[in-house]
């Protein structure tokens, strides 16, 4: 992972070596005297259809041109930092993973959410959600997805799913022991998603990585205990040989394999069986994310809507996002795409049943997931954690905490990360 360094402080590095003209490939412009707001978005299958219905309602108020970035994670960040360091007027409303809006507000490079903006974004919308799209006390996106990781397993092979990482372990030794499958799938290999078990043991453990404000590091007790269950679990019966290559595409495929018994995992798992393995989806249960001594804070995800510092129609903008994720758009979301919505009413919608059968489980997790730390320097502090976990079976708890300890708090001062 990169990190480009933001804002007035870092706009010389943001810079350098960049080739963009401000204006060219900003996608289109304006056409006659409908102003056009371009949106920038992570690669969505139906998302053209909610953009058709928002310039729809908008009645020639202004035009939604969709403009989809790279898949990757990583590529979406950079070609948004980039184009916004080099104040592009061609961004209006900006798709924004939940771990990029301190990064971006730091830097103003995306405006504040006031008045009746504010208002219509907060209103309805989940607590963690909204903490995501909150820095420094004040409103900078508006949440348009969320996502929790669940327990999900094979009843066949565990009638009664543990609540704790302990728990599991010892379920895999007996299968084991049964000869039966039983890997559990989590995932190890050396990128975000090793960064966000440890958050979540972490959290679980009743700990945190950084302070509120994000500007130190507070690991203790709770860090250690989630180390040392990161370190037995990955030496334990209950881990894949492949562990420290494993991401979620890796943890869904073991699944419906039948190599593995369970996975800790993202809601699209169930769909993804269901039209995979039909034989196996009958069996294919959910349960509470498991904890240290019981169940534990789900890991939160998701995606935010912000609107450019840099746009020539903010007010439009302002309009199109909240279009782009009320009710009725995030419920086509949901049920075409298989977005977990941000508004608490859409779980009761029209289509949520089928579509999310473990819809009470979602919720009840958001109640109490673990946000990833706020910092407007989280792609470092992400970076060096993922380098240190890895591999897993590796983990030394006393040690790898002390490494923690110093290489987070050099990230935090954008220290020994390579830009």
């Amino acid at each position: 992972m990169r990190s480009v360094r933001l804002g007035r402080r870092y706009l010389a590095g943001a810079l350098a070596g960049l080739t963009l003209a401000v204006t060219a490939g900003c996608g289109e412009q304006e056409s006659g005297r409908t102003p056009v707001v371009n949106l920038y978005n992570a690669p969505q299958e139906n998302l053209a259809r909610i953009v058709e219905r928002c310039n729809g309602l908008a009645k020639g108020a202004y035009r939604i041109v969709l403009n989809t970035l790279p898949r990757g994670a990583d590529d979406q960040r950079e070609q948004l930092v980039r184009r916004l360091a080099a104040e592009d007027s061609g961004l209006d409303v900006l798709g924004l993973d939940v771990t990029w809006t301190a990064e971006l507000a730091e830097a103003e490079w995306i405006r504040e959410w006031t008045g009746e903006h504010a208002r219509k974004a907060k209103e309805g919308t989940l607590p963690q959600p909204l903490g995501t799209a909150t820095w420094r006390g004040r409103l900078y996106a508006a949440p348009y997805n969320t996502n929790v990781q669940l327990l999900w397993y094979r009843s066949d092979l565990i009638p009664e799913p543990p609540s704790t990482w302990s728990g599991l372990m010892d379920a895999s030794a007996g299968l084991a022991a049964e000869g039966k499958p039983h890997y559990g799938e989590v995932t190890g290999a050396q990128y975000e998603g090793i960064v966000v078990w440890f958050n979540s043991l972490v959290a679980s453990a009743g700990g945190q990585i950084l302070s509120p404000d994000g500007e130190q590091v507070v690991l203790g007790p709770p860090a250690l205990q989630a180390l040392q269950v990161m370190r037995d679990f990955a030496r334990s019966q209950a881990a894949d040989p492949s562990l420290s290559n494993t991401r979620e595409d890796d943890a869904r495929l073991a699944v419906e394999s039948g190599r593995a018994a369970y996975e800790v995992n993202w809601p699209f798992v169930y769909a993804s069986m269901a039209a995979n393995r039909p034989d196996l989806v009958k069996d294919f249960k959910w349960a509470p994310y498991p904890g240290i001594t019981g169940d534990g804070r789900s890991p939160l995800g998701g995606a935010n809507l912000a609107v450019s510092r840099y746009s020539e129609h903010p007010e439009q903008a302002f309009q199109a996002a909240l279009c782009l994720r009320d009710a009725e758009s995030q419920r086509i979301a949901a049920t075409r795409d298989g977005l977990p919505p941000t508004i608490e009413s859409v779980y009761s919608a029209e289509g949520m049943e089928e579509a999310y059968p473990m819809r009470d489980a979602i919720l009840q997790a958001l109640k109490t997931a673990a946000p990833r730390p706020q910092t407007p320097t989280y792609q470092n502090v992400s970076t060096v954690t993922a380098v240190t976990l890895s591999p897993p079976s590796s983990i030394d708890p006393p040690s790898t905490l002390r490494t923690l300890r110093e290489l987070i708090s050099d990230a935090l001062r954008s220290r020994g990360v390579l830009p």
